[in-house]
């Protein structure tokens, strides 16, 4: 596949996922929604269309090809790297920052830091490894899109042992929030098709994330997302059991 078609398949996905149709284009560009479709199976657009799509969606073209382009470089941190990143809450609070793609100045503006203690802490993810400072204070990450922490490692432990219990300190009942209990049987091969719903689906989150990294940040929200699934069953109903 070359280039240009690589390209206009990632921007099919991100307008995909931002909800944005065929229809909304043509209004946008002032075309028949036939038009646009013949645009994306020929692969006709001309620069200008295609700047004026991804202005549309709040990118520009270099957003998109470095969408497309994004190195895949670490998918996961050493147990010594990760001990390193939990020894020190200031530390571990700007992992989590640039990990959600907050810029320097965002970071200084939000939180409690000057510029020469956050410069400290990037300079320490840089020696870790999970970022590349760059000049003008710019962070690029080294993170693969599929980075997860160590299964049970120092990070979830401490995520565990801080959030978990804040989390569910709510009744659920707010704009943007939602909770729903359900229990059911199912096979091992149902079991295993659903586990790999909720991993896409957690893929779908992350990339909903990059994309959406590039709005200002007044029109982003922290979210947090918990998926789980095991064998198990209440036990206070455990005295009724035969067996």
């Amino acid at each position: 596949m070359g280039q240009t078609s690589q390209l206009l398949q990632t921007l099919k996905s991100i307008l995909k996922k931002k909800g944005v149709t065929y229809v909304d284009l043509a209004v946008e560009l002032n075309l028949s929604e036939a038009s646009v479709k013949r645009l994306f199976s020929t692969e006709s657009f001309s620069l200008q269309r295609l700047d004026r799509v991804c202005q549309y969606i709040g990118m520009e073209i270099s957003d998109l090809a470095n969408y497309m382009n994004q190195r895949q470089t670490i998918s996961k941190l050493s147990l010594i790297q990760e001990v390193e990143l939990v020894s020190d809450k200031e530390l571990i609070l700007v992992t989590q920052l640039v990990l959600n793609y907050w810029k320097f100045e965002e970071m200084l503006e939000y939180f409690k830091f000057d510029e020469h203690q956050l410069l400290r802490l990037l300079v320490r993810l840089d020696k870790v490894k999970l970022i590349e400072l760059m000049p003008e204070n710019n962070v690029k990450l080294l993170t693969a899109r599929n980075f997860a922490w160590i299964e049970g490692g120092p990070v979830q432990r401490f995520f565990k042992e801080n959030v978990q219990s804040e989390f569910f300190k709510s009744d659920f009942n707010q704009q943007g929030e939602l909770l729903n209990f359900v229990t059911g049987m199912l096979s091992n091969n149902s079991q295993t098709l659903f586990v790999k719903k909720l991993e896409k689906l957690l893929q779908e989150f992350d990339e909903m994330c990059y994309v959406d990294a590039n709005l200002p940040l007044d029109d982003r929200f922290g979210y947090s997302v918990v998926l789980a699934i095991r064998p198990w069953e209440l036990s206070v109903f455990n005295e009724f059991k035969r067996i």
